[in-house]
């Protein structure tokens, strides 16, 4: 569309309410009488001019205040409804989802796992309705602040008649000596730290117009909020998971692909000893039990030394040697490790003895290791032992033997024993205080002798790339905040009209202010004080 050239000479876009830079109003007659929307200062937004492509209507749609509104209402509702049940990080991992949900929750629940809901803050769709708040700031952003920038940019000291008379604040004052009083209120601006211009003796006093932009500061924070947000479902840019490690295990640190190794040298816990912490006597036996004072985590540091071939046993080589407790981690190359959990005396190995039934004869004694089993187990002189199958945390479902975690919490086996007079070998299932022959009545048994346990420490894996782009982007969104609430955009014009002194006045916010201001002013010059139409059009 063409644009429109003023009588005043300035180029104004289509669709512009009045001229940027002289104000004249290129309205129909009949809205002539109005106070002028100063909102955007008359500019024309692409929004509100351009209605034909299909970029056309999609810009539209996104730059409505209305529809921000809404996508962040369905974001917010969204996120609540994921807060009903917990989320599938915090379900068993041996279980499938689709299970636990519906187990768990009945059709609710199964419901609410069809739906996405059980993986929401991740799940596709999710992410697309924060790129779509996203999106709407942008261009509701880039739709306004650009034309409001051009305008303010454009406007010229001496306004147009029409603008003068439509502003909220206006009045026209007869005063004998123009001269004196233009020229001490402009003294008396200057001291109100308004920055004025003047043109052929018209006077334009303005003040706070960066106000104007804090609303724009305030998208612009959250669009690198939500940046950072979304950042943190990059591979690499934000890791928080869990690491179980037992007293004398060495284990490779999650999501460092292979780089760094973790040794539990040792756990320690320390409790509240009622006789010796005497200070906190009477909140211990309100509590009762013991009271963990300190736990912590002895542990060591590898890093992997040079390349290593698939399946072969990495060479480490030591970093250092740390002891993590409560809010004092482990911190490396962008990592923490922060002890957050413990487990004490967890079940580490089994130690049975293949005995003869009838004359209690030992053969030899065999220690499983629960979290690696050997599959045989040679004991010497024809004798030895095969571990046919292993549960580490036996149950029966549908009338099978299986296990619900990987975690020796009730450990199971089917052994098969070997001697020389028994080539075939004899079948045994062997549980906690069981010990069960399926194939009929056995001459050799697996004796339980003794169990070994560990504690385990529980181990936060805490990496965050993303934490300087949201607090980058929540300084400039407060920053945006208090743009926009502890200042305001003022502006007085002064003019010589007919031989008379035109007075008009706007504000963003703050009406009461700026009248209080113009009042003080104009206070001992010859200059009426205006008025506000607002008041008087509701009269």
């Amino acid at each position: 569309m063409n644009d429109v050239k003023c009588e005043c000479g300035h180029v104004n876009p289509h669709g512009t309410v009045f001229c940027e830079a002289c104000g004249k109003i290129h309205e129909d007659e009949e809205q002539e009488k109005k106070i002028l929307d100063m909102r955007y200062e008359g500019s024309a937004r692409r929004s509100q001019t351009y209605n034909k492509t299909v970029v056309d209507k999609i810009w539209n749609f996104f730059s409505s205040v209305k529809v921000g509104v809404w996508l962040i209402v369905v974001t917010l509702i969204a996120s609540a409804i994921g807060t009903i049940f917990p989320q599938q990080m915090y379900i068993p991992p041996t279980i499938p989802p689709e299970d636990y949900y519906q187990s768990q929750y009945g059709w609710l629940g199964k419901m609410y796992y069809q739906l996405g809901f059980d993986n929401l803050y991740s799940s596709w769709w999710y992410l697309v309705l924060i790129a779509l708040i996203g999106v709407s700031l942008v261009i509701c952003s880039i739709d306004r602040v650009v034309p409001l920038y051009k305008a303010l940019k454009a406007q010229r000291v001496t306004r147009h008649e029409g603008f003068l008379e439509r502003q909220r604040v206006f009045g026209i004052s007869n005063s004998e000596n123009f001269n004196a009083s233009i020229s001490k209120a402009r003294e008396l601006l200057i001291t109100r730290r308004y920055h004025v211009r003047e043109e052929n003796g018209d006077l334009l006093a303005e003040k706070g117009r960066f106000s104007r932009w804090g609303p724009y500061v305030n998208h612009i924070g959250l669009i690198i909020f939500l940046i950072g947000g979304m950042l943190r479902f990059v591979p690499g840019m934000y890791v928080d998971k869990v690491l179980w490690v037992r007293e004398g295990e060495t284990k490779v640190v999650p999501d460092t692909n292979g780089e760094y190794y973790l040794k539990n040298n040792k756990f320690i816990l320390q409790v509240y000893d009622k006789n010796k912490d005497k200070a906190y006597q009477a909140a211990l036996q309100s509590v009762g039990g013991t009271v963990p004072k300190n736990y912590q985590s002895n542990v060591t540091l590898y890093q992997k030394d040079g390349k290593s071939i698939t399946g072969e046993k990495p060479k480490l080589k030591k970093v250092e040697d740390y002891a993590i407790r409560v809010n004092q981690p482990l911190s490396f190359h962008h990592y923490s490790l922060y002890q957050v959990d413990y487990k004490l005396d967890e079940l580490d190995s089994m130690t049975f003895s293949l005995t003869n039934k009838k004359t209690g004869k030992s053969y030899g004694n065999l220690t499983v290791n629960l979290y690696d089993p050997k599959s045989k187990y040679d004991l010497g002189n024809g004798y030895y032992v095969k571990v046919l199958s292993y549960f580490p945390d036996f149950e029966f479902s549908n009338g099978q033997p299986t296990t619900k975690t990987r975690v020796p919490n009730n450990p199971a086996f089917v052994f098969k024993m070997y001697a020389p007079d028994k080539s075939k070998g004899e079948t045994s299932f062997v549980a906690i205080r069981e010990n069960i022959e399926p194939f009929g009545n056995n001459e050799y048994k697996m004796a339980f002798k003794a169990i070994g346990t560990k504690n385990v420490s529980g181990l936060t894996v805490r990496k965050d790339l993303t934490l300087w782009v949201i607090i980058l982007g929540g300084i400039l969104f407060m920053l945006g905040v208090i743009q926009g609430a502890y200042w305001n955009h003022r502006r007085i014009w002064i003019q010589r009209k007919n031989g008379k002194v035109w007075i008009a006045a706007h504000t963003n916010k703050n009406w009461y202010g700026l009248k209080m201001e113009i009042e003080m002013i104009l206070d001992g010059t010859n200059l009426d004080m205006p008025t506000d139409q607002a008041q008087i059009e509701k009269a």
